[in-house]
């Protein structure tokens, strides 16, 4: 399989007794972390929405995930609460080639309508969160330039600047990523102004069938005041899940390992 970015032609830098890895290196193996954890996965989230009040909305749903070929990916969401969002489906075959999109549909069954997520609308909210179409299945690397701005006894972090700044809300943001488990812990993206306004953080990480997995994840929108909370549970890898799943067919019909 080939890499998800280019091949890493950068040598590995020595300094004193310890190895450093060079950028790529380091965002590949961290996107390696992050999403590609076995050959499939499956997992309950149960996503609570926090307004500045305190007030509180929940959305519970299961999210299958199987890698495919040449390091693309397919991802299924199936929600089961609440009432106006149960049987909704959203799903996304994951590109990771130079230039290419992923394609993203949203299938509403109150109104019998399969939609079609543009290109343009994946930097925008997912089902009312602080999350955004884009967060679900991960950003693709080819779209911004990489840079170790700094390292420390435990982590990494990245400087990431996007190569068609016209095409999303952000100028930039910073990623912290764990030494030990190469997963990233913390993101900050900066506005045009280059005021900081998001985080993105996982805060709980767990080890579950040997791959370090993260089993909270927060977004705080630092201009609202609001957040959200993903929380993870009964996580598991290599389940063994048949590709045809993650098509049309099953949009209307749910498969079994999501309503079990």
């Amino acid at each position: 399989m080939k890499m998800i970015l280019t091949a890493i032609t950068a040598t590995i830098l020595t300094v004193g007794t310890y190895a450093e890895m060079s950028v790529d290196e380091i965002v590949n193996k961290a996107n390696a972390a992050s999403y590609y954890a076995g050959n499939d996965g499956k997992a309950d989230v149960k996503m609570e929405i926090i307004d500045k009040s305190g007030s509180v909305r929940t959305r519970e749903f299961t999210l299958l995930r199987m890698n495919a070929k040449d390091g693309n990916q397919k991802f299924y969401v199936y929600f089961k609460e609440p009432a106006d969002l149960y049987k909704q489906v959203f799903l996304v075959w994951k590109e990771v080639d130079e230039g290419k999109n992923d394609s993203r549909w949203m299938w509403l069954p109150a109104l019998n309508l399969k939609r079609e997520i543009a290109p343009g609308d994946k930097r925008t909210s997912f089902v009312g969160s602080d999350f955004v179409y884009e967060d679900v299945s991960g950003r693709n690397l080819y779209e911004d330039t990489h840079e170790l701005i700094e390292t420390t006894d435990t982590q990494y972090v990245i400087k990431n600047t996007p190569k068609d700044p016209d095409s999303v809300e952000f100028s930039y943001y910073t990623i912290r990523i764990d030494k030990d488990t190469m997963l990233p812990r913390k993101a900050e993206y900066f506005d045009k102004n280059g005021k900081h306004y998001r985080t993105v953080e996982a805060p709980k990480v767990e080890t579950i069938q040997g791959y370090p997995t993260v089993i909270e994840s927060v977004v705080s929108d630092l201009n609202t005041g609001g957040k959200t909370v993903n929380t993870f549970s009964n996580i598991e890898y290599d389940i063994g899940l048949k590709e045809n799943i993650f098509t049309e067919r099953f949009l209307r019909r749910p498969p079994r390992e999501v309503t079990r």
